[in-house]
Order: structure tokens, then sequence, then C-alpha cells
């Protein structure tokens, strides 16, 4: 380590990432939560080598879309492992980016002056969601067909751009080969593209306003700073250790349950009874179902899409929303954030269960 600092200085000085080996962090009961970030970040970089891999063999066409994911996971050596890796690891890294987003909420690291952080983190989720979607569609199977069709034809209860949103992302009136080239694109292109500016932006911010400590820590020791450590290399290779261990369980998690493929996907068959989106939609697919068919003047669905669509709005400006630090009001986001928990898990388990 100290051989490769010496010659990266002697190279580029001491200013460009000098405030790495001077970067502190905050030391509480907390400070678990903090690893988050660094497992998301991770989970996405195996999603970015995994991709790449699975590129190489991949055709985006009706005729060829699932042949070339069977070659893989048939002919490829260890294409089975590599595309079992890439579908786990997209689920983990969603499911850990959703934990590190309410860990943030609730240890309440939004607070000025890391606005910014938390809209940026809010967008990089989002994005999350949309890889995860428009990759659903790739393998061209029977589950993944049906699932996309009933998805976009949610965007279609958009009001007054539904139409044209529903045939832009469908390349069509129906779920065709040209819906899996644009979601293709989209997957492969589009989507990297945003994440890599948007997660640069986030790290840059990160980085320079450095990790919040939570308010309950500061008021239980107001007299006195909070006790820190080193990033390098206390921090980082407590990261790196939890990466490793990301690894494994990936690995095992191929191996022992291997992603299936199904069957190809037909489009003149009728949907199949029981279809439903992945695990991270099944609350917004169980709300819309129980929403009756008109609301006020308002069409049910229409009013779920534009519910939901206002909720991420808020939730993404939280920052701005919570002004009360202190005084009885204080509370009232984290109790906001603890109902938003509970109905996302209880309408996933009654969609799963059902």
């Amino acid at each position: 380590m100290r051989l490769l600092k010496s010659w990266y200085e002697e190279r580029f000085g001491t200013e460009l990432l000098s405030f790495l080996w001077h970067k502190q962090v905050p030391r509480h009961r907390h400070t678990i939560w903090y690893y988050l970030g660094g497992m998301t970040l991770f989970l996405f970089s195996v999603q970015v080598v995994t991709g790449i891999l699975l590129l190489l063999y991949y055709r985006p066409s009706p005729g060829e879309a699932f042949e070339s994911v069977q070659f893989i996971m048939t002919k490829v050596q260890f294409g089975w492992l590599i595309r079992g890796i890439h579908s786990w690891s997209a689920n983990l890294l969603i499911f850990t980016a959703m934990l590190h987003m309410f860990s943030a909420f609730f240890l309440k690291s939004y607070r000025q002056p890391r606005e910014l952080t938390w809209v940026t983190g809010c967008a990089l989720f989002f994005l999350f969601l949309g890889f995860g979607f428009s990759g659903y569609l790739l393998p061209w199977n029977e589950l993944a067909f049906f699932a996309t069709k009933v998805g976009t034809q949610m965007m279609a209860a958009v009001p007054l751009i539904g139409k044209w949103l529903l045939t832009f992302f469908r390349g069509g009136e129906e779920v065709t080969g040209a819906t899996l080239t644009r979601f293709f694109g989209f997957h492969v292109a589009i989507f990297p593209l945003l994440t890599t500016a948007v997660l640069g932006a986030h790290l840059f911010l990160v980085q320079y306003f450095g990790m919040s400590v939570p308010p309950s820590v500061e008021r239980g020791q107001p007299d006195k700073p909070v006790p820190t450590y080193a990033f390098i290399p206390n921090f980082l290779l407590r990261d790196v250790m939890g990466w490793y261990i990301a690894l494994g369980v990936l690995a095992a998690l191929a191996a022992i349950f291997p992603w299936e493929l199904g069957v190809k996907a037909d489009p003149f068959a009728p949907t199949p009874a029981g279809i439903k989106p992945e695990w991270y939609f099944l609350f917004l697919f169980q709300t819309l179902k129980l929403i009756p068919g008109r609301v006020v003047f308002i069409e049910g669905e229409q009013f779920g899409v534009l519910a939901f669509g206002l909720g991420a709005l808020l939730w993404m400006i939280v920052p701005f929303l919570d002004r009360k630090q202190e005084g009885p009001l204080r509370r009232l986001p984290a109790v906001a954030g603890a109902v938003i928990v509970a109905y996302i898990l209880v309408m996933t388990l009654w969609a799963w269960r059902s």
C-alpha cells in the first residue's frame, strides 16, 4: 500500500485524492448502516461485469433472444453461473439499495447540507428499478413477456401522456420485437449512461459532505465530538470484507438455486393465470388491484398511478419538507416512514401469497 501510494504521488501529486487519506468516518451504534452504500456499489459493479460477459453472446431479437440465453446456459463455459450471478445480484442490488435508502431516511442523513445527496440517491434507486424492469424482458420467456405486457399497460393510466408512453416504450400498440429492442437499448445504453452520471454525482457529494451523524447520537453527547476512525484503511477494509461475503453468497445462490429460463414466449398465447411482476413491484401491483374502478371522477388505475407518482416526488423532496429538527413534530417523518415500510411489506406479502 505504501509503495502504491508513493508511486501515485510521484506522478499525480497529493492533491487529487488526498481527501481519501484524511477522510474520517463517525463511529457510533449506527455505523453499521454506512456499509450498505458500499455494498450497493459493489453489487452494481457485479452487474456491470456480468452484464458485459452476457452481452458477448446475447442477441436482442424475438427469434434469437431466448435461444441465445439458452446457448449461454448450456454451451458457454460457466455461462449458467454468470447468468445466475447476474440475476441474483440484480435482486440483491435493489434490496440493498432499498435498505440503504430507508436507513438514510430514518437516520435523517438527508439533513442540510446533504439534500442533493438524498435526491441523487433516490434517483439511483429509481434507475435500478428501471434496470430490473427492462432486463426482465430480455430472455424473451413466457413469464417475462406477459409480466412486461401487464407492467407497460399501467403506463396507459398516466393522464394526458399515457397513450404516448405506452406506444413509446412498447414500440407500438402491443409487446413485440420492437419492445424487446427498445428495452435492450434502455438496459445496456440509456440506463447505464444515466446511472454513471447520477452515481458520479452521488459519490462526489458523499465524499464532499462526509457521512452524517444521526440526530439521536448528536443529542446523546452534545458536549463532545463523535468519535471517528480513518476511512483508509479501517472502514475500507471492513467494506471489502463485506464484498467478499456478498460474492460468496451470490455464487452460492447461483449454484444452489440456478436461475430458470422457462419456456419461450408465444405472443399469440393467452395470458397465463397468476402472472405477477418481480417482488419489488408487488406492492404497487397489489394496490392497483384493490383500487375500485372509479375514485370520485378519476378512473381507479389512473388514481393509483397518480398517487404513486406524487408519493415518489414527495419522497425525493423530503429534505426540503422536513425542517422540524426540534419540537413534538420532529418524529413525524419517522412515523410516516414506518407506515410506508409496513405498507410495502404487507402489500408485498399479500400479493405473493394470493
